[in-house]
């Protein structure tokens, strides 16, 4: 009984990790890589080698690190000044409290258009700069639920 309380466990967690790749307030890959974890224990750490939940736990580690750098990057590839990359946290998180979660990347978008406006911007440049960041935040999620995808896939192939 406790073998299937875990695994549906498990499966719950996977898919609100899965769920987390796009939410920016639910952590998507610890999640999944979580449900990896309470799956080897359900059967008896038998399902995954040691080397693979090592791999998957440094890869999710990276993943997770590259969700913060890949839309800063994105900003500053496309030329979006500091005010610009507060203004896409701001608007982020305003879009996503009442759009969810689709308002996450029109509130980005929103708020670096809207910072670079403030620091003098116009225009095609203002634009350009939020075009940036919205590139990083779909680069970043794209990268998230495909490592949160091949962990599921590893769930449900070692449950059957």
């Amino acid at each position: 009984m406790l073998m299937i309380s875990l695994v549906i466990l498990g499966i719950l967690v996977s898919l609100i990790g899965l769920a987390g790749c796009i939410l920016p307030a639910v952590p998507g890959p610890p999640l999944s890589f979580t449900a990896l974890i309470i799956l080897s224990f359900a059967r008896g750490w038998e399902p995954f080698s040691l080397s693979f939940l090592i791999v998957m736990g440094i890869l999710t580690a990276c993943v997770t690190l590259l969700d913060y750098v890949v839309p800063a990057a994105g900003a500053k590839r496309y030329g979006a000044s500091r005010l610009s990359v507060w203004g896409s946290i701001i608007g982020m998180l305003i879009g996503l409290l009442f759009f969810p979660p689709w308002g996450m990347i029109i509130g980005a978008l929103l708020g670096v258009l809207t910072g670079e406006l403030v620091v003098g911007r116009r225009g095609k440049e203002a634009f350009r700069a939020s075009w940036g960041v919205v590139v990083g935040n779909l680069v970043a999620i794209g990268l998230k639920l495909a490592l949160s995808g091949v962990m599921l896939f590893f769930y449900v192939k070692e449950m059957f």
